[in-house]
């Protein structure tokens, strides 16, 4: 069985995970408490970030790295088109901004707000964090007045990964999502998995509910 370690990035892993209907359990990695003092996750991460996740003889860190490992071991999956599929540039494109263009940059904002002293939270760097976002923000509405996913007109992994980005930066960077940008969310967010990935992610659906968040 799949062992997936840590939420946080990890629930695109546990949402994909339900999407593929693979067996895996959620070993919780507590952050806040000092990774450092868990032994068993720094032999599995020694870099000591989530999530990272061992399938029999393989450990594997970053959550897209991740997804694509899933997917190319233990598909052929709808969530991944193939590359001779027309859907399949896009696909690859928006599977990485998800987090290299988007989380990346909301992450900067958000650690500055929470672990900066007072006077140094409004940093230049959460400030560029934030451009950045925005600025990469733009090839999803692009993309959104063009297809209903990322992808085009079915749901695949990349809607996982810009998901969560979207949700990360609302949840943790209180940046408020466009009309377009939320009716996508919701699109995204209705599928059965996602609320079974809830249901295994406790401390993301508490988090979620503690803002206000309908979750099923």
């Amino acid at each position: 069985m799949i062992t997936l370690y840590g939420e946080g990035r990890g629930f695109r892993v546990a949402w994909l995970l339900e999407e593929m209907e693979l067996p895996y359990r959620l070993r919780p990695v507590d952050m806040l408490a000092g990774v450092e003092n868990d032994a068993e996750f720094m032999a599995i991460n020694p870099a000591g970030f989530i999530p990272a996740i061992r399938d029999g003889d393989v450990t594997m860190v970053e959550s897209i790295a991740i997804m694509e490992y899933l997917m190319a071991r233990h598909g052929p999956t709808p969530l991944a088109p193939g590359p001779l599929d027309p859907a399949f540039p896009a696909y690859q494109q928006f599977l990485h901004l998800g987090e290299a263009g988007l989380a990346v940059p909301m992450f900067m904002r958000v650690v500055s707000q929470i672990l900066a002293p007072d006077d140094e939270k409004d940093n230049w760097g959460a400030r560029k964090g934030v451009t950045m976002f925005e600025g990469r923000l733009r090839l999803v509405n692009r993309q959104l007045e063009r297809a209903p996913y990322m992808a085009g007109e079915v749901f695949t992994a990349a809607d996982i990964s810009v998901t969560y980005a979207l949700q990360f930066a609302k949840r943790a960077g209180g940046y408020d999502l466009s009309e377009a940008q939320q009716t996508y969310v919701a699109r995204t967010t209705a599928r059965p998995a996602y609320a079974r990935a809830m249901d295994v992610c406790a401390a993301t659906k508490g988090w979620a509910q503690s803002l206000g968040e309908a979750v099923g």
